[in-house]
């Protein structure tokens, strides 16, 4: 090219362009005549398309153009006026440029000067031209070609994820309904093609939900949603746009199922719980009745509280029978046909018993002998029949009578005197006079037709005979017999009667023999009452219940409720007009349980409703509440015997009237472990998990055992006076085997019962050692004492006849040889004080023998005195005795003496075991009498040394008797 340029110079220097020549006006008319041979070369502007367009992908800087950016000059190959030199593009602030790729073949490029973001813009138009080069180098006389439209689309990137328009969406649906659509979700795309800006699609990502999500966001459930089943269903929803690229973050949706309106009872509890000793518990506190705006004109609640597994059909006292007719009153003669068995009441051995051992299951084939003399062999006008029963329907098509109780010929006849006995759900007395009573036609056979003789529940049963008038009481409620049946008296005879149980016995019209017409039921505390009836006051207490409903405050209950218990308060009826108040009675209803040590186990509770509403024939249905109280286990108590469990006595005491006290300082404790309350925090000590609390309550019976074989009744025996007894309303039975008392007594009678208690032995002589147990009961045996167990032993006296074998006694000990000396002053007055330790006899002269022998009797008549006290009787008796073992007092002056100087030396024997016992009462043990020995002589100046100073002074005693 640049050869090219050079040769056009000779050319134009000879058609006198360019030249300088000309004269004046040279300078001038050189430049016109460049430019004429400019305009002559450059004839022809530049060509391009008119319009373009062009396709740039975001985040790129090379656009691809359709046509190619390509500029024609028809000047060419004229050089600068064949080429071109630039395009340029008219806009402002646009993001774009052209350069030129070849100036000879006029081709360009479009470009993106800086990146380019669809979002922002997504087309671009501007105009752009073509520059040739001119006339020459320099750029000069430059022609552009027509503008022509460039239009620049960008294609998008699918650089952003879906958002949702909302963190969290919430609805709320009615149970039992199917929706089309519960609500909708949104989700945007900030990309700015249709492609990747569009959401495509929507997914459910909580798993095992009823919901469903369309490709618009639309969420329906898939099937009924129940309120009782879940309140709340919280479920992740995400989105995914037209590329399939997911949503950065889920969205939570939160659906709420409302329940629909259900008349009912609302803010109630399954379960309640009852704390023993808590009193009365409200049982539905914040509880109210949900009408749905029903027009409603009266309610009728009826609470029920279901306890007939429990016991005798709820949390009654588990006493004995006869224990339960004292606490209640009962008149004195009550006879238990269905005792517990034991030893004296065997009859009711081979009986069913449930766990309690009080109840007694008949099944149909088993029936138990009274035996003789239990039951007189005819009552009165007047007596009373109680019972417990539960009974169901009678077993087969046809129903047989299934006896109670009867009274019936032994042998030979088979003629019932007397029978309380089940036929067909009727519960039926009878009672036959004998001739010599009567002989006129008189009532034999009541009959009472009652619902619950079938029921399978347990009921208490009293029949009052007053004849001719028989009254049945059942739940404390009064019955009328519906049919009474006349019949002539009963043949007299001579043939005895069986009193049975279970079932009755047939004497007569058979082979053998055999009980006949069996029970199917439970029975419990089937008593009899010959020669009197028992009040209404003593029937109510005796089947009145421990646990039932109550009403905390009858007052606070407003106007217009009505409510009745039944006896037994296991069932309570309320009524009123007002919603208002009816929610504000039901909850002061509560449950109360009176029983210091209630059964522990579940107690169901039953809510029934009746509404009268206004003017209507349809009105709602309220549904039952089932619902129960669960009481906790109490706290067992912990019933400990305390007392000397060992002495010594001499066999004059044995051999007395009175003989020996065995119990004279017995105690009986209670105690509860609880757990202890916190303390101060700032104390450094750990603290006890629990305390012991001590309490009061009752027991009914203590039994005394004796061990090691029964009583010899020609030799020895337990006594106790009956007055003792009688004073504190117990009673006792007495036997080889130990003593028995009984009854409901609180602790502190049974001590002073058991501190009475005396036992004799006329031939103690042979007797070394006697060994005796005790052991306390409460409710029936369900909490028992420790075993406490006594061993009391005879002191045989020793008995010296000659001086010989006083001295062979004396120094046998080889220990004795060590403190032969001189008695002292000293000896003496320590003596004097320590009286337990030796036995003060000093014999210096016949006259000091005197005294001697005044003294003892002046101490033998306080001895006496010191005995008949009972509580002084035992105390560290054992450590008395041994002490006094070691000292033997000897009188060298006994051959001079009267034959009745040995009963003295007996006496004065028994007068220092009585000082002994009386200054061992002072301390605990032998080792605190030690103790307070050597403090007294301290303060006395004595110079004691401890124990083995009071060995020596006792030996010096000894010795001081030798030398006369």
């Amino acid at each position: 090219m640049l050869t090219g340029r050079l040769c056009w110079v000779p050319l134009l220097l000879a058609l006198g362009v360019g030249s300088g020549s000309g004269g004046g006006g040279g300078g001038g008319g050189g430049s016109r005549r460049r430019r004429l041979l400019a305009a002559k070369v450059n004839k022809h502007k530049p060509w391009i398309e008119t319009s373009y367009h062009g396709v740039i992908t975001e985040n790129n800087d090379t656009v691809i153009l359709d046509p190619p950016l390509v500029a024609l000059d028809k000047d060419a190959p004229v050089p600068f006026a064949g080429e071109i030199c630039a395009f340029k593009i008219h806009g402002q602030e646009l993001p774009f440029e052209a350069v030129v790729l070849n100036k000879t073949s006029g081709e360009g490029r479009l470009r993106a000067k800086s990146p380019i973001d669809c979002e922002l813009q997504k087309e671009y138009t501007f105009i752009i031209q073509a520059y040739d080069c001119g006339a020459g180098p320099r750029e000069t006389a430059w022609k552009k070609s027509h503008k022509a439209v460039v239009h620049i689309q960008v294609k998008d990137v699918n650089e952003f994820a879906p958002t949702f328009k909302e963190p969290a969406y919430k609805a709320v649906v009615t149970e039992g309904k199917i929706y089309d659509s519960i609500l909708q979700v949104e989700a945007v795309d900030e990309d700015c093609s249709p492609q990747y800006s569009q959401i495509c699609n929507y997914e459910i990502v909580t798993t095992d939900v009823p919901f469903a999500i369309d490709r618009n966001g639309n969420i329906r459930n898939t099937e009924k949603l129940s309120y009782d089943k879940q309140h709340q269903y919280e479920i992740l929803v995400t989105a995914y746009d037209c590329g399939q690229k997911p949503a950065a973050q889920d969205t939570l949706v939160q659906v709420d199922v409302k329940p629909v309106c259900k008349p009912g009872w609302q803010d109630w509890t399954k379960r309640i719980e009852y704390q023993p000793g808590s009193g009365s518990v409200p049982l539905f506190p914040s509880i109210h009745l949900e009408t749905c705006d029903g027009a409603v004109s009266s309610i009728q609640i009826t609470i029920e509280l279901h306890t007939n597994y429990i016991g005798k059909g709820c949390d009654r006292e588990t006493y004995s029978e006869k224990s339960l007719q004292k606490l209640c009153g009962a008149s004195s003669g009550i006879i238990d046909l269905l005792p517990s068995p034991s030893a004296a009441t065997n009859w009711t051995a081979g009986l069913l018993v449930d766990s309690s051992e009080m109840i007694f299951k008949f099944d149909g084939r088993q029936g138990a002998k009274i035996p003789d003399g239990i039951v007189p062999k005819n009552l009165t006008d007047q007596f009373t029949i109680t019972m417990w029963m539960k009974h169901g329907p009678s077993p087969g098509v046809r129903a047989e009578k299934e006896t109670i109780l009867c009274n019936s010929d032994k042998t030979e006849m088979n003629r019932h005197h007397y029978a309380l006995y089940v036929h067909n759900c009727r519960l039926v007395f009878l009672l036959r006079k004998d001739f010599d009573q009567a002989d006129t036609f008189r009532p034999a056979e009541f009959h009472w037709k009652l619902d619950q003789i079938c029921d399978k529940e347990w009921h208490y049963y009293v029949i009052n005979v007053e004849f001719p008038v028989v009254t049945l009481y059942m739940d404390g409620a009064t019955y009328e017999p519906y049919l009474v049946t006349n019949d002539w008296p009963i043949h007299p005879s001579h043939i005895a009667m069986q009193l049975t149980v279970g079932a009755c016995w047939q004497g007569g019209e058979v082979t053998k023999p055999r009980f006949a017409q069996f029970f199917h039921g439970s029975l419990a505390s089937l008593t009899i009452r010959p020669g009197k009836m028992e009040s209404q006051k003593v029937i109510s207490c005796l089947q009145a219940c421990k646990e039932g409903l109550d009403i905390n405050s009858l007052e606070s209950l407003g106007q217009g409720i009505k409510y009745h218990f039944n006896p037994s308060q296991s069932i309570l009826v309320m009524e009123g007009d007002d919603i208002g108040n009816i929610n504000h009675a039901l909850q002061k209803v509560s449950y109360i349980n009176s029983r210091q040590f209630p059964t522990a186990g579940v107690r169901r509770l039953k809510v029934s409703s009746k509404v009268q509403c206004f003017g209507e024939d349809v009105c709602i249905s309220i549904p039952d509440m089932d619902t129960y109280v669960m009481v906790l286990q109490a706290i067992e108590p912990q019933i400990t015997l305390r007392g000397t469990d060992r002495f010594w006595r001499p066999a004059a005491q044995f051999e007395s009237a009175r003989g020996v006290i065995l119990f004279p300082d017995i105690r009986i404790v209670s105690t509860l472990a609880k757990a202890e309350a916190p303390g101060d925090l700032k104390t450094t000590a750990a603290p006890k998990s629990a305390v012991l609390e001590e309490m009061l309550h009752n027991l009914d019976f203590c039994d005394i055992l004796v061990l090691g074989g029964d009583l010899d009744p020609r030799q020895e025996c337990l006594e106790l006076n009956h007055s003792e007894l009688h004073q504190r309303h117990l009673d006792a039975t007495n036997s080889t085997a130990g003593y028995s008392i009984y009854g409901v007594g609180s602790m502190s009678r049974y001590e002073q019962v058991l501190r009475h208690i005396r036992y004799r032995n006329w031939h103690s002589a042979s007797l070394e050692a006697r060994r005796f147990r005790i052991k306390c009961s409460e409710l029936n045996g369900r909490y028992t004492s420790n075993e406490f167990t006594l061993e009391v032993s005879v002191l045989h006296e020793v008995r010296v006849s000659d001086k010989e074998h006083v001295n062979h006694l004396i120094v046998q000990p080889p220990f004795l040889q060590s403190v032969h000396h001189p008695e002292s002053r000293s000896s003496i007055q320590r003596s004097s004080v320590v009286p337990s330790i030796a036995t003060v006899v000093i014999i210096i002269s016949v006259c000091m023998l005197v005294f001697v022998v005044a003294m003892g009797v002046h101490r033998v008549r306080i001895a006496h005195q010191h005995f008949t006290e009972e509580a002084e009787a035992a105390k560290e008796a054992e450590m008395d005795w041994d002490d006094s073992a070691l000292t033997i007092t000897v009188n060298p002056m006994e051959k001079h003496e009267a034959p009745g100087r040995g009963e003295d030396d007996t006496e004065e024997e028994e007068e220092e075991e009585e000082e002994e016992e009386g200054d061992e009462d002072i301390s605990s043990s032998s080792s605190d009498s030690d103790d307070s020995e050597d403090q007294e002589e301290e303060r006395m100046g004595r110079g004691r040394r401890g124990q083995s100073g009071a060995r020596q002074a006792q030996l010096e005693w000894d010795d001081s008797a030798l030398p006369y």
